[in-house]
């Protein structure tokens, strides 16, 4: 006579809101989904990075209207609204860039193993992080 068969627990729908929460993902996957996530935002934003770098390059005039765009807004958006977005694309690039290295290094050397992807990413998330809380004292006038 064989035996019955184990039953196993079926998960057929994960409710994104009880089940995503409880989560824990490791700091490897955060780094990895930051990574899609500022690529994803510097390419949203690329039209207002090449209005950007257009008014700031053209002529003395435009960098004076590109200075004040930044204090007192342009159209609709005040200035701290233009300042957030800078923070937010110098967060992007940063992050981007240094997750992009990382990947590249473990790419080269093969260290693929568990305790360096955790050290590499806590490093990364540390690392952008608090070069972009550097760079956002300077854009809002820090130091």
């Amino acid at each position: 006579m064989t035996e019955p068969a184990k039953t196993r627990p079926v998960f057929r729908n994960i409710n994104a809101f009880e089940d995503l929460p409880t989560y824990r993902l490791p700091p490897a996957g955060w780094v990895s989904i930051l990574h899609r996530i500022s690529g994803a935002l510097m390419f949203v934003l690329l039209p207002f990075i090449v209005w950007l770098f257009d008014k700031s390059v053209s002529s003395e005039i435009s960098f004076a209207k590109f200075k004040s765009a930044m204090n007192l807004g342009i159209g609709i958006y005040p200035g701290w609204f233009i300042r957030l977005t800078l923070l937010a694309l110098i967060w992007a690039y940063l992050h981007h860039l240094i997750a992009g290295l990382r990947h590249l290094y473990m790419d080269a050397t093969h260290s693929v193993s568990k305790e360096f992807g955790r050290s590499s990413a806590v490093f990364t998330l540390t690392l952008s992080l608090g070069l972009t809380v550097v760079l956002g004292a300077k854009l809002f006038g820090l130091y």
